[in-house]
């Protein structure tokens, strides 16, 4: 295996292997009419090399104003626009700076409508419809549109913010004032008066972590589990609070105490969650401290709470050991992934750890068809091009495929229990630090040598390392067995629905079918007979989305497997019927607008309803196109071929 000659972050213009920042403190006004943020960022700097004569901080559609160093206005100059990486500023710094130097330098600006890491949406586009909203996501590059930053996960910042709003506003850090549990904006008239709100982020993190939100939000604390230093609650729009508060009340705390059983303790003192309007683009969003939720998970019985489980893990993995860059995503949601299932084993048994694996299965064995043109793209390990932007990669490989690798080497060098002590290590080891694949290798080898001596060095010798990083194609390199117990109802009734195919006959199916199903189970009926067997008869397809009720439901997991179930055969009566549905169902013109925005179901059902009625698929997504976040339009319109 050859390990590549440089691991620079190949999607960041900023020079920081020769001077590091190492604390910023934004001072920010939110302008909600206007749609921008103005203010000011305020580096540190630890120079990391004799005679440096700049620093180059990554920028992308950034207003900029005057820049300071060491309290003296300084000319500088910003670079040719890169499509990707945007522009670097180069800002000259004072001569004769040696090694362990320190140096200020603040930054001037606003933020523009280019900048993807924004959205602001206007108050119709919220649930209760009164007061504007906007919410930052700066993953994976993103983060440069927000303030000139040194925009790669290599380089950790702690960070302080002051930020003025006539919206309540909440950062991923540590609030400092008003108080969260006092009168929502500090008791002041929401909308109308300005609040300073203060945070603080003692931890460093990535710069992708720095998360901001403004909007009528409202707070409600979780009961504390005993023994606990750490606070959990979660934020909403006071029309969704309650709802919120009753899906991850019981599961939020239980989630994380469980989790230090397992891993080190929490280090970040506060566990928040916001659930953001529709357009929000992902499940949830790590952010240190806040982590983002969408309202699709609202499901009002509490059977989606498990992304929670997600969010929460990357506190150790991701947040706290970090991918050196999108080269080593699969550190971050590899691990996660894998150590999520790991906490659902001790809180459900094997059975729901299998059952977990078996669904992510199918989910990354889509992804890997996907990309069958661009096999670059099913690798663990993508040796990303200087400027080639990381979310063309994005999908279920790193997490998937990297969760599958791990629960090989557990299998492989002794078990779990043998392999969650590993796990510790790993995390003792390079908590707080940024590394690559190659890092975490080498630590795999020395923790066994030392633990195991030769005879796990020789299993180790065993991998094949290569398949696993660089390997293509739609299999893994070793077949894995999972635990089916949980899914062996769900295999058995498609197989009826698969036996049944030929007859019109269809008295022998009933709702009683799945009265005992959870919502998993269903969610693998419906992969099974979309995965394992030719397209069902549109009749039968019909037949059975009224007769279990899954062509309506609100449970948005089953809703989007049925459509992907009835659009599987383009050229079919099902698909024709139901096309329609599935489109107004993605931009919330059924009425539930809740799916709006989510790229794990908008993206799927545009790809399909675009093979059944590309005019349908292109007409529907451009008339909404700009309720969705910026993220979501790039990649849909490539998914649309409009780009």
């Amino acid at each position: 295996m050859v390990k590549p000659v440089s691991d620079v972050d190949p999607v960041t213009q900023a020079n920081y292997l020769q001077i590091t920042s190492e604390h910023v403190h934004f001072d920010w006004t939110i302008d909600y009419d206007a749609k921008f943020i103005s203010g000011s960022a305020t580096h540190t700097l630890v120079v990391q090399e004799d005679g440096l004569s700049e620093v180059v901080l990554d920028t992308h559609s950034l207003d900029l104003g005057k820049v300071e160093v060491e309290g003296k206005q300084v000319e500088y100059t910003l670079g040719t626009l890169h499509t990707v990486m945007g522009s670097a500023l180069h800002i000259p710094l004072p001569a004769g700076l040696k090694t362990g130097a320190k140096v200020t330098v603040v930054t001037h600006y606003k933020t523009t409508k280019g900048g993807v890491a924004l959205q602001f949406l206007d108050k119709e586009q919220t649930q209760g419809k009164t007061f504007p909203c906007l919410f930052s996501q700066c993953q994976p590059i993103y983060a440069r549109s927000l303030a000139p930053l040194q925009d790669t996960p290599a380089a950790k910042i702690t960070y302080t913010a002051s930020v003025k709003s006539v919206l309540p506003v909440l950062l991923s850090a540590i609030r400092e004032s008003p108080a969260s549990t006092g009168p929502p904006h500090g008791g002041k008239e929401i909308g109308k008066e300005v609040v300073t709100y203060t945070y603080k982020q003692p931890i460093p993190i990535p710069t992708y972590l720095i998360a901001i939100a403004g909007g009528n939000f409202r707070y409600r604390e979780f009961p504390k589990p005993e023994g606990k230093e750490w606070t959990s609650g979660i934020w909403a729009e006071p029309e969704l609070i309650d709802a919120a508060y009753w899906e991850f009340e019981v599961d939020t705390t239980r989630f994380l105490a469980t989790e230090e059983t397992i891993v080190p303790p929490y280090r970040f003192g506060v566990y928040d969650l916001l659930v953001l309007p529709p357009s929000f683009p992902y499940g949830g969003m790590e952010n240190a401290c806040l982590s983002f939720l969408t309202p699709t998970l609202l499901a009002g019985d509490r059977t989606l709470t498990d992304v929670v489980v997600h969010e929460l893990t990357h506190s150790w993995f991701g947040n706290g050991v970090t991918q050196a860059h999108s080269t080593h995503f699969w550190l971050n949601e590899g691990f996660t992934t894998y150590m999520e299932r790991v906490l659902l084993k001790v809180l459900r048994g094997e059975a729901e750890r299998g059952f977990s694996f078996i669904i992510g299965y199918k989910a990354l064995q889509d992804d890997l068809k996907r990309y069958e043109n661009q096999p670059r793209y099913q690798r663990l390990v993508i040796d990303f091009e200087i400027g080639e932007d990381p979310d063309e990669a994005y999908s279920r490989v790193p997490y998937d495929k990297g969760a599958n690798f791990l629960l090989y080497l557990e299998r492989l060098l002794g078990g779990l229990d043998v392999f969650l002590a590993y796990i510790n290590n790993y995390v003792n080891t390079f908590m707080g630090k940024s590394i690559t694949t190659w890092q975490w290798k080498d630590h795999l080898y020395e923790y066994f040598k030392n633990n195991g001596g030769d005879e796990k060095i020789k299993l180790l010798d065993s991998v094949d390392w290569d398949a696993w990083f660089y390997g293509e194609g739609l299999e893994l390199p070793v077949k894995l067995e999972y635990d089916t117990s949980l899914a062996k109802q769900a295999y058995e009734l498609a197989t009826q629905w698969d036996a049944a195919r030929s007859s019109s006959d269809l008295s022998q199916f009933s709702a009683d079918d799945i009265k005992d199903f959870n919502t998993n189970q269903m969610i693998v009926f419906l992969e099974r007979l979309e995965d394992a067997y030719a397209a069902l008869p549109s009749t039968h397809i019909i037949q059975m989305g009224k007769l279990y009720g899954i062509s309506s439901t609100p449970n948005v997991e089953i809703r989007q497997r049925f459509f992907e179930l009835a659009l599987k055969d383009p050229k079919s009566d099902a698909a024709n019927v139901f096309a329609k549905e599935a489109a107004e169902w993605v931009v919330g013109h059924d009425g539930t607008n809740i799916v709006k925005g989510r790229m794990k179901f908008c993206r799927p059902i545009f790809r399909l309803v675009n093979k059944v009625d590309k005019e349908l698929a292109v007409s529907t997504f451009t008339k909404e196109r700009e309720s969705f976040h910026p993220i979501a339009q790039k990649l849909i319109e490539r998914d649309l071929g409009l780009v």
